[in-house]
């Protein structure tokens, strides 16, 4: 990691390759309901069939009433530590980086990016923080009761990802153009393609151009003078042996 980082480089780093992997959760669960444990440190998912995370990470709850967010790491309940621990690592970080809304213990809405007014709003800002430095890139979060909404990252096999295919991963960086928290765009998408284990080259000085590769496809993405994405297109290649 640089010796230079903020929240919303944290926010760039995470876009696309999270959403990729929470429109893979939704297509995993279907119509489902959950239920956790944390004593019994248990988390599940029960619709057309019972999932149950290998291992799951209770980050914080984002509550109405202070309209501020609270760390798992600062929660007075005292959960179990092995639930908790990875948002110790995550108020480290915070210290190191100096980025305020991971070291402190409570975030107030009102310090994050866009200001939002909705709990799940103000849970998502920092889910997508902590899946950028923990690596952890499938979340869930739900009413934790009066409004409070809790936040986890949650681990199971079947959570990740299938190998890049052209159509998805061009309908993914589609999509992820929409999303109201992405800044830096040239960050996001050559991000996005190292994690993904794509293919990233700019072919052109000036990083006007980025040039991806990845197994079957080939696709340039061009940025605009604010250095946003202006367009995408992609050329399919033939399967081997065809």
């Amino acid at each position: 990691m640089p010796e230079s980082l903020t929240l919303t480089n944290l926010l760039d780093d995470a876009a696309i390759i999270s959403l990729e992997h929470q429109i893979h959760l939704e297509e995993v669960l279907g119509e489902h309901n959950w239920s956790v444990d944390l004593r019994e440190q248990r988390f599940q998912f029960t619709g057309s069939r019972t999932i149950t995370c290998t291992r799951f990470h209770l980050l914080g709850s984002a509550a109405p009433g202070p309209e501020s967010w609270l760390w798992a790491w600062a929660n007075p309940s005292g959960f179990p530590e092995p639930v908790t621990a990875l948002s110790g690592t995550l108020r480290d970080f915070g210290q190191r980086f100096g980025i305020a809304e991971l070291a402190s213990a409570e975030v107030p809405f009102a310090a994050l990016p866009t200001s939002p007014a909705e709990p799940h709003f103000a849970a998502a800002i920092l889910t997508e923080a902590a899946k950028a430095v923990t690596g952890h890139w499938t979340s869930y979060s739900g009413d934790a009761g009066g409004g409070t909404r809790a936040a986890f990252l949650v681990e199971h096999p079947d959570f990740q990802l299938p190998p890049p295919e052209p159509v998805r991963v061009m309908r993914v960086l589609q999509q992820a153009l929409s999303l109201p928290l992405l800044t830096d765009h040239r960050r996001a998408m050559h991000g996005y393609a190292a994690r993904r284990g794509l293919g990233a080259s700019y072919s052109d000085a000036g990083g006007d151009r980025l040039m991806l590769t990845g197994p079957g496809f080939e696709a340039a993405v061009d940025f605009d003078g604010h250095g946003r994405v202006g367009n995408i297109s992609a050329t399919l290649s033939a399967p081997r042996g065809a």
